[in-house]
């Protein structure tokens, strides 16, 4: 995935309200940029630390930038939480992930379970529909171990009711897929942070007990960027 307009470089000051950031560019101005993760963004709030944002392309919105990514310890991670799922489709249309090939049409966002929606749905004949539910993999905490992702960074209800919706669709002859992208190169291997949601933990392991399959794939990130460039060992 391509960002579209080259991204400014600038250094963070600080982060508030969940979805406002103030920036210091280049040229010495503080600017207010739109922080596109809900997350409690728990290892990546370093302030002073190198961030790239990028520009809107409507004239007529009120915040002018978006925070796109972030250096920590000499790696770029991707935050944004809104493109995860261009990340994955382009990457199953590029025959990228071999887990979810073979498929003859792939939908975004499509409605199924109690009011949720599916981030792909692939169809095809001869094979079951496969639904891919994606989480954005941004937490690297150096206390539980060098080049490991974890999620989630918060509790996450939402996150614990999807698992539960995959597990009934297995239950009902399709294929459900759980796939973690990690937006960050400085990681080779995945965990659930069950520290952090024991709930989520829990509803993983039913979920695979179901029948549910994960995959967790790593990414190449760079301020022209993001894509998926290889496959991370998940531990647990």
């Amino acid at each position: 995935m391509n960002f579209p307009d080259p991204l400014i470089q600038g250094r963070l000051i600080k982060r508030y309200k969940r979805f406002l950031t103030d920036v210091e560019l280049e040229s010495g101005e503080v600017v207010v940029a739109h922080c596109a993760n809900p997350g409690s963004m728990l290892s990546l709030l370093e302030e002073g630390a190198e961030v790239w944002l990028s520009p809107a392309r409507n004239p007529a919105r009120k915040l002018k930038y978006t925070w796109e990514m972030i250096n920590i310890g000499g790696s770029l991670v991707g935050l944004n939480t809104a493109l995860p799922n261009k990340i994955v489709q382009e990457a199953i249309e590029d025959g990228l992930i071999p887990e979810l090939v073979g498929y003859d049409s792939l939908r975004p966002e499509v409605k199924y379970g109690k009011n949720s929606r599916i981030d792909i749905l692939l169809e095809g004949e001869n094979v079951p529909i496969c639904y891919v539910e994606i989480k954005s993999v941004t937490m690297s905490r150096p206390e539980k171990g060098d080049n490991l992702a974890e999620f989630p960074d918060s509790v996450t209800a939402r996150g614990t009711k999807h698992l539960q919706e995959l597990s009934d669709q297995v239950a009902e002859g399709k294929r459900a897929v759980m796939l973690y992208l990690v937006q960050r190169e400085d990681c080779n291997e995945f965990s659930v942070a069950a520290d952090i949601d024991p709930a989520y933990a829990a509803g993983l392991k039913a979920a695979k007990l179901a029948g549910v399959e994960t995959l967790c794939y790593g990414c190449s990130v760079s301020p022209e960027a993001i894509n998926i460039a290889r496959k991370l060992k998940i531990t647990s």
